[in-house]
């Protein structure tokens, strides 16, 4: 191998890791639009009446489950922002109204979309206290967010279809 070739693939050894490596959040804010797409679409497209709907007594409503996704987004992103929660409201226990409900939801995904826009992948790298761990990546709270997102979606598509209501994940 000629020298040159050989510095080539070392540079490419080199800058591939790098390359990599740089697109942590911008993945993570693409995972989170992925999530946050089809839980925006079904609470505009179920009814009002759907929001009160549980398939038994002991679990949430469908408006509950729409109102925890806002509160857990407020609560995970500013936890990987470092900064207080800028929500004080218990969203699950306030907001009993498609209209309310769906103004705190797109507030709280609104919100973690400017957490993604402002973080670099040092700072998605750098350690947080989350679920009492104190050595979580900033990175690792956003995805667990989105985890805890599609979680949730999931449960939402349980009701749509008890409902009779095709699912926006399966237009």
């Amino acid at each position: 191998m000629a020298k040159k070739d050989f510095v080539a693939v070392l540079g490419l050894v080199i800058l591939i890791p790098t390359l990599a490596q740089a697109q942590v959040v911008s993945s993570l804010a693409r995972l989170h639009e992925i999530t946050a797409e089809p839980i925006k679409a079904t609470a505009d497209l179920v009814s009002e009446d759907l929001y009160r709907f549980r398939p038994a007594d002991d679990v949430r409503t469908l408006g509950q489950i729409l109102a925890h996704i806002a509160n857990f987004n407020y609560a995970w992103c500013s936890i990987a922002a470092g900064t207080d929660n800028p929500s004080s409201e218990n969203f699950e226990e306030t907001r009993t109204t498609k209209a309310a409900i769906t103004q705190a939801l797109e507030g709280a995904l609104a919100y973690c979309q400017g957490v993604y826009r402002r973080m670099t992948d040092e700072q998605g790298a750098e350690a947080v206290q989350f679920l009492g761990d104190p050595d979580f990546a900033r990175s690792a709270v956003l995805a667990s967010n989105s985890a805890h997102n599609f979680e949730h979606y999931g449960n939402l598509v349980t009701y749509m279809r008890i409902n009779g209501i095709m699912p926006p994940s399966s237009r």
